[in-house]
């Protein structure tokens, strides 16, 4: 189930009747009550809201309720267009003139494949202006966790982060759990944490069985766990949070395409 007006979100995903990402409520108002949306054209925080870019200062808006940064892009409060839909796929389409605080023209892409026990999006920005811009991808996806749930995954570090979420230093990738031979992620403390030098799989298992989540431009696994949720995030990703200022945000050319690719495969 696709939500295309509210921020181009997945609205439930099912295998054999069972939930693979967690469904969002009927009539859900808010991306955050959904299965997936897409971060776009920048994934986690922008500090205060305020970056440099060629030489000038941008302030974006607090999007985030009383946050005191910028999060997730602009894709994941804008509505998208239906731009194709069949039984086994579906294109959505969002366009940005320049305004509400990014002045630079994008056009992102989500497509979405259906195959046997496989679902897949590919997530697309072209840079649509004249002039250089910054540019990140990344997806949210939240997945179904109880006392069995366990995740598997390999990165080199994972970075620790200040009362605002915002990384301060590195440390040990299994600072928060031994992920490389598989750790529950149910808890009663916070996770929420950008994993770097991810090698780009995960193995999730649940009780009725397992599956992979596998992505391609992305180096980078954002763990989201709220304590005793009985949902939460790993969020393929290309960049750290805050990366457009501290030196690690990608440049794009205009009329360039970049693209971030997620597999959930049985």
């Amino acid at each position: 189930e696709l939500l295309p007006e509210l921020g181009g979100a997945i609205g439930a995903l099912q295998h054999d009747g069972r939930d693979v990402l967690r469904p969002a409520p009927v009539a859900a108002r808010d991306p955050l009550e959904t299965s997936c949306f897409p971060l776009v054209p920048y994934a986690n925080r922008i500090a205060h809201g305020r970056l440099e870019f060629g030489g000038h200062e941008h302030r974006l808006p607090l999007n985030f309720g009383n946050h005191p940064h910028s999060l997730h892009g602009l894709g994941w409060q804008a509505a998208w267009t239906v731009a194709e839909a069949g039984t086994d796929h579906a294109m959505l389409v969002h366009e940005h003139d320049g305004g509400a605080g990014w002045p630079w023209a994008y056009r992102a892409e989500q497509r979405f494949v259906l195959a046997a026990g496989e679902m897949r999006v590919e997530l697309s920005l072209t840079n649509a202006g004249d002039t250089p811009m910054p540019a990140g991808l990344g997806l949210h996806p939240y997945f179904p966790c109880d006392a069995d749930t366990r995740l598997t995954f390999e990165a080199a570090r994972v970075w620790l982060a200040d009362e605002t979420m915002l990384p301060t230093e590195p440390a040990a990738a299994a600072q928060f759990g031994d992920w490389n031979a598989g750790a529950s992620v149910a808890g009663t403390s916070l996770i929420d944490h950008a994993f770097a030098g991810w090698h780009g799989t995960a193995r999730i298992e649940q009780r009725w069985g397992g599956f992979e989540v596998r992505a391609e431009g992305s180096t980078v696994l954002h763990i989201y766990r709220p304590p005793g949720a009985d949902f939460f995030c790993a969020e393929p990703v290309g960049h750290l949070p805050d990366a457009i200022n501290r030196g690690g945000m990608d440049v794009q050319q205009p009329g360039e395409t970049r693209a971030l690719t997620m597999r959930l495969r049985l």
